[in-house]
């Protein structure tokens, strides 16, 4: 059975990287065919299943999170947090120094982040909704990999498929959220003249700059937006509400 994955234009010296699509699995409406999410409402019988078939296209079993949109960052290589029959920790990012452990984060609206230096050497992975993006997880998880590899020649981040600034309309809280932090930046928030105090909001724009501010010089964003996609490869919630999960998983390759 393929499996049809979204992967960086170029690839990255030293990391594999990739997000799944709804494609490629089994399932049933609203859910099919590949979700990955177990939190979702889904059969738990088929997300396992679905996760077996994600774990054949890649060399370990993946380090889930239980993600709470927040700004946790834990390490992956600690078996404090991760190890057999431990529950995933609650948290929005993770990172690694170890060749094959596989980083993992699901995500269907809000943006998969990757990031990672340009020898691969150390890797982390986001997940970023606005409450998170806001309160800094983007920041937190590049902090947390300089300082494991404070002699890095450079960072590069890769944003895998989020909703779109065309359909993500948001309340003033939103725009007040990123204000407050310093990042509210030109064109990022336009006013809704569709509905009084909407705005449409560029999250994936917000992201990019919130990374290159932080140290991160090569930033891909792909573009892709998991709501008006015309070919309809990606679960949303804001779209559909009750939906699946897709999964960005990321991992060193090893060292020479």
């Amino acid at each position: 059975m393929t499996i049809p994955v979204i992967r960086p234009s170029s690839p990255w010296q030293g990391t594999q990287l990739f997000c799944t699509t709804r494609q490629g699995g089994i399932g049933q409406p609203p859910f099919d065919h590949f979700n990955l999410g177990l939190g979702a409402g889904d059969d738990a019988a088929t997300v396992l299943h679905n996760r077996k078939l994600l774990r054949s296209l890649v060399p370990a079993e993946p380090c889930w999170l239980k993600q709470v949109h927040g700004r946790e960052v834990v390490d992956a290589d600690s078996s404090v947090f991760f190890g057999p029959d431990r529950m995933p920790p609650e948290a929005d990012a993770s990172v690694t120094q170890t060749p094959g452990r596989v980083l993992a984060i699901l995500t269907a609206d809000c943006l998969p982040v990757v990031i990672g230096d340009l020898d691969g050497q150390v890797l982390g992975v986001a997940h970023a909704g606005w409450r998170g993006l806001a309160s800094g997880v983007l920041e937190a998880t590049l902090r947390s990999m300089q300082s494991r590899h404070p002699q890095a020649r450079g960072w590069q981040a890769w944003i895998g498929p989020g909703i779109g600034a065309r359909n993500f309309q948001v309340g003033d809280e939103v725009r007040a959220a990123f204000e407050a932090s310093g990042a509210e930046q030109p064109g990022m928030f336009i006013r809704d003249t569709s509905a009084p105090n909407k705005w449409l909001a560029d999250l994936a724009g917000l992201a990019v700059w919130r990374l290159k501010q932080s140290g991160a010089e090569h930033v891909e964003n792909s573009g892709l937006c998991t709501v008006s996609d015309q070919e309809n490869r990606f679960f949303s919630y804001r779209r559909d509400h009750q939906t699946g999960r897709m999964a960005t998983l990321a991992w060193l390759g090893e060292r020479n």
